[in-house]
């Protein structure tokens, strides 16, 4: 229960702020950080102060213009220091985690009279490796060359590279740099930065050389010493995913907070998802055998080494002859691919998650083989590591910290193939949503392939085992977490306790004043070629000569038919998504705008969130129509089967709120600040005609509406 102490403390740090940097007390930042404080404040624990119940988690849907972040964060740190907890705040955007870094929680440092210490945490993939960066500047042969020739961009060996490769080596030398891609002066492409950089299994961590400057480490034990770490959600599930602690505080020894929580289920979806190419693969196995080959030349034959290196032997000559029967069973159900490039992208998906007795019984074995290659590679790592210990082994120092990254390499990528042939092996069980199984086509090369997939369809159980049930406490916020006015779409995909706090703070923006809805009576969009053509009628005179305006399209296809058939002189005001960077377009959209002039931006689903275009800078948000999900998407199709043979009716249930929810989204690109005004059209005909239409236009921002 939270004392009348612990409520006065935060009472006085948040008055302390708003006085000190001039603001007006909010009533919805207030409401929420008493329902944070009430949670986290009556949280269950035992005698050892581990928790106990499922009372621990606050989920917040607080609208924009509520000063979330301030709200959470000074609940949140008052709080984990008060139980002697670690707080973790996680985002799903780098924008708002620079946002929180480098401007509010400075702010509420220097205002609230609160005491604490806070850093970002980063992946190993954001920092420099120095031993990497030694290798390719003295040009040594890379044992981890072409081992991944489907996912990894071979950097070339071209000056432009040597080049940059250089000036890194200048900096560093000169203290100019710490190491990081993000505060490097310019964009780094990525095929220039993977070869440089490490992971979990590559890195050789206090066997290293470089241990002592290694930037990884040093951001590490940083994290060590403050009471505040900000990250991401990827992050986050990473460690989850190693068991917790591993990366970020140990999740009983934390409260977390997740803005911009509605990325969360997606977001662990696709962290738990499994993929393979088929093709691919069996070269990264007959490249992996050739480089254990190289290996035992270095090692011996007669070491241990190279005694494990033949133990693996025969699980290579299985999967190349298993790998060869999938392909023969998968072939089939695509036809002759092989003669058109417009198969590329479809997908076949197994009904119900259920594959067939032959390809299960072929998974059973094609795991335990790829099983025996990941044993066996960290028998090999366990060696290397031992080469480059004070006793030694089988290899030079120098040459076991040469393979010890490719050996890690090779590790992951065999346990990978051994966790998606696993999801193929096993049934799901009664009662739980089904793995997502389904084989694409791939042919982004001009070689095609096909890629086996699993992945889960709720993340809900996922994250309930992995996160729920293990962290002390939690906060959830996000501007659109309800759809459709309840909580129901959030639970059922996040997992999160149904007795958890669960509220709504409205915006303090005054919607009906402040613009206009507007759904004219419009072509279908069910008739693309129609509905396209009324958009190319529309779009011309709905717009001020000096007006800054968003369009938002479902369809690339859509926008680029409608950019290239309007009329010339409207045209030129027009920027299209697929010719610009975002950073780039919002840019040059600014500077349009500040000249006096009008500009359109005309975009896709990435520019329906997290774009902030203040003021004269939208006026007025076209969407051009309902952004339901694309139906042939393997995982939703495999959730509203599931729905479904439940009973359910995946559409009102699955379809509807999920498009709701963009909507909400796409509106709120118009108000940024309580002085903004506007217009927000939606040029769907289907709101005013179809049953669902109702609860849809209810859901959005109260603005006030013109319907029809």
């Amino acid at each position: 229960m939270l004392s009348t102490a612990q409520k006065d403390d935060i009472r006085s740090h948040y008055s302390t702020l708003c006085e000190n940097k001039s603001l007006i007390s909010r009533w919805g930042q207030k409401v929420m950080i008493a329902e944070i404080a009430k949670t986290l404040g009556g949280i269950d624990c035992g005698d050892d102060d581990e928790r106990s119940g499922d009372n621990h988690v606050c989920v917040v849907e607080a609208g924009t213009g509520t000063g979330k972040t301030l709200a959470y964060a000074l609940t949140c740190l008052y709080m984990a220091k008060s139980l002697n907890k670690k707080l973790v705040i996680s985002t799903a955007t780098v924008a708002l985690q620079e946002q929180i870094v480098l401007k509010d929680l400075p702010d509420l440092r220097r205002h609230s009279g609160m005491d604490f210490q806070f850093a970002l945490a980063k992946g190993r993939g954001r920092y420099l490796c120095l031993s990497k960066l030694e290798s390719a500047m003295e040009g040594e042969e890379n044992p981890q060359a072409a081992l991944y020739p489907d996912e990894v961009i071979a950097a070339s060996s071209g000056d432009e590279q040597k080049q940059l490769y250089q000036q890194m080596v200048s900096k560093l030398s000169a203290n100019q740099w710490d190491g990081d891609r993000d505060s490097w002066e310019d964009s780094i492409e990525a095929e220039y930065w993977q070869p440089l950089t490490s992971d979990h299994h590559q890195c050789s961590g206090r066997k290293c050389p470089h241990i002592k400057n290694c930037f990884y480490f040093k951001a590490r034990e940083n994290l060590d010493d403050v009471d505040c770490v900000i990250t991401n959600h990827d992050l986050v599930l990473a460690d989850l995913a190693l068991g917790g602690g591993a990366i970020l505080p140990a999740p009983a020894d934390t409260i977390y907070v997740f803005d911009e929580g509605h990325h969360l289920p997606d977001k662990a979806l696709q962290h738990f998802a499994h993929h393979s190419r088929l093709i691919s693969t069996r070269k990264w196995l007959e490249q992996a055998e050739k480089a254990m080959a190289n290996l035992v030349k270095v090692a011996g034959v007669q070491g241990e080494i190279g005694r494990i290196i033949q133990g693996m032997s025969p699980a290579y000559q299985n999967l190349r002859e298993q790998s060869t029967m999938v392909k023969a069973m998968v072939e089939p159900l695509f036809g002759d691919v092989a003669e058109s490039n417009s198969r590329n992208g479809i997908h076949h998906r197994f009904d119900n998650g259920i594959i067939p007795a032959s390809l299960r019984e072929i998974a059973v074995s094609l795991k335990a083989d790829y099983i025996r290659l990941t044993e066996g590679f960290e028998r090999i790592l366990k060696e290397l590591d031992e080469s480059m210990g004070d006793n030694g082994g089988d290899l030079p120092k120098h040459e076991a910290e040469l393979w010890y990254p490719a050996v890690g390499m090779l590790r992951n990528r065999a346990d990978g193939n051994a966790q998606l042939w696993l999801q193929y092996a096993i049934e799901d069980e009664p009662g739980k949503p089904p793995m997502g199984r389904w084989i694409s086509y791939v042919d982004n090369t001009g070689a095609g392939d096909f890629e086996i997939c699993a992945s889960p369809i709720m993340a809900s159980h996922t994250l309930y085992n992995h996160l729920w049930s293990r962290c002390f406490g939690a906060v959830v916020t996000s501007a659109t977490l309800t759809a459709l006015g309840n909580f129901e779409r959030f639970i059922r995909r996040s997992g999160v306790p149904r007795n958890s706090n669960m509220q709504r703070v409205d915006s303090p923006f005054n919607y009906p004043q402040a613009a206009e809805l507007i759904v004219p009576n419009f072509a279908d969009p069910s008739n693309a070629m129609a509905h396209t053509e009324a958009i190319i009628d529309d779009l011309p005179s709905r717009f001020g000569a000096t007006e800054g305006a968003l369009v938002l399209f479902s369809s690339r296809k859509q926008m680029r038919d409608v950019y290239f058939e309007l009329p010339s002189e409207f045209r030129e005001k027009v920027l299209l998504q697929d010719d610009y960077s975002k950073h780039a377009l919002i840019s040059k959209h600014k500077k349009t705008i500040d000249d006096g002039a009008g500009s359109v931006i005309f975009g896709l689903a990435s520019m329906a969130e997290g774009v902030d275009l203040p003021g004269d800078y939208c006026r007025y948000v076209v969407i051009a129509k309902i952004p339901f999900a694309v139906p042939d998407d393997p995982v939703e199709a495999a959730l509203s089967e599931w729905v479904e043979a439940g009973g359910g009716n995946p559409f009102m249930e699955i379809t509807v709120p999920d498009a709701a929810i963009k909507l909400v989204q796409a509106c709120g690109r118009l108000l940024r600040n309580e002085s903004d005004t506007g217009k927000v059209a939606i040029l769907d005909s289907r709101l005013l005609t179809r049953r669902y239409g109702k609860a849809i236009l209810n859901s959005l921002p109260p603005f006030t509406q013109r319907l029809g």
